[in-house]
């Protein structure tokens, strides 16, 4: 998930503007429209990956507007490739077969280094031996670790202990009996990428953090419950925060999953909060993670000097759970699949 915070932080002003839209009722109505198309299968054909649509239905981009008004006036011909609709429309690469397997393969690497580090963490572990230990197995496997130096991230795997939300870089903090660690890994195995992250108890846990650990956990399963072709990526946001707020937590707004698998950030962003119905169309081959970082107390964060690591502005405990997703003929496959 490195990397994200400069495209969240532009990305989400564009979020916010969308919020405002769908709360009028507009975009609420008209996506849920085409996504009642899209359900009936009168629209978009998910086997042949092609989109047929009038001249007055609405547009299949999600826009709200009628098809004549928007994608037509820009070339789209009314029975169109998806594969190329969404491309033009959103910049999003669907996977074929080969890509979903390299990217499945990149994937067990990224479960094996997680499972490492797992077996090592212990009262008095310092952040910067699992950096050690993440550079020195993904190299020995013939990958490389996509942290390190992307954008100046100085390490290969991020470190994110307690109040620490994300982008934590390693280095001479000690982990205590009590603590809580989050470790993102992503890989690059033969030029393809996969990205997942948990969340370890260190020694015995508190209440506190036995209950956010469950928190998001749980809302990374739910989020995964809704992903399939029709539903859209406002339905994995609300998933996730109905449930969090429901729990009397919250959920931060600034960093996204995104997608990947040809890169380390793709198109689209996958926001972890939202309205049902609203966004994007879920479609067969698009894969992207989700890896909602959820508060214990509120969704404020600051940024620390090194300008990566963010922490809860009230200190609270914060934890996450990521996985890569693969958007199936009939559902959907976690290409770093893990027990939730």
């Amino acid at each position: 998930m490195l990397g994200c915070a400069v495209e969240a932080s532009k990305g989400s002003k564009h979020i916010s503007i969308m919020c405002v839209e769908l709360a009028a009722g507009r975009g609420v109505r008209r996506s849920r429209i085409w996504q009642e198309i899209n359900l009936t299968n009168l629209r978009i054909n998910m086997k042949t990956r092609t989109v047929k649509v009038g001249r007055n239905d609405p547009c299949p981009c999600g826009s709200g507007l009628k098809y004549k008004k928007c994608c037509l006036s820009i070339g789209m011909p009314p029975n169109r490739d998806i594969e190329a609709l969404y491309s033009k429309k959103y910049g999003i690469r669907l996977k074929k077969e080969r890509d979903i397997e390299a990217i499945r393969k990149a994937g067990r690497l990224v479960l094996e280094t997680l499972d490492l580090v797992e077996s090592k963490i212990r009262p008095g572990l310092v952040t910067e031996e699992i950096n050690t230990l993440v550079h020195d197995f993904t190299l020995k496997n013939g990958a490389t670790p996509a942290p390190l130096n992307y954008r100046g991230f100085p390490k290969s795997v991020c470190v994110s202990a307690n109040e620490v939300i994300c982008h934590g870089i390693p280095g001479n903090r000690v982990l205590n009996d009590g603590d809580i660690v989050n470790i993102d890994v992503t890989s690059i195995l033969n030029g393809y990428y996969a990205d997942a992250n948990k969340t370890f108890f260190v020694g015995t846990p508190d209440a506190d953090a036995t209950k956010i650990v469950s928190i998001a956990r749980e809302c990374l399963k739910r989020a995964m419950s809704v992903i399939k072709p029709g539903h859209t990526l406002g339905d994995i946001g609300w998933s996730i925060q109905m449930y969090a707020e429901a729990q009397g937590c919250s959920v931060v707004r600034e960093f996204v999953g995104h997608g990947v698998g040809f890169d380390f950030h793709e198109a689209p962003q996958i926001p972890h909060f939202g309205n049902k119905g609203a966004g994007i169309t879920l479609i067969p081959g698009m894969i992207f993670t989700v890896e909602p970082m959820i508060n214990l107390g509120k969704k404020e964060l600051r940024v620390l000097d090194d300008n990566w690591t963010a922490v809860t502005k009230d200190g609270s405990l914060s934890a996450q759970f990521e996985q890569t997703v693969l958007v199936t003929e009939d559902g959907c496959e976690s290409l770093t699949p893990y027990q939730l």
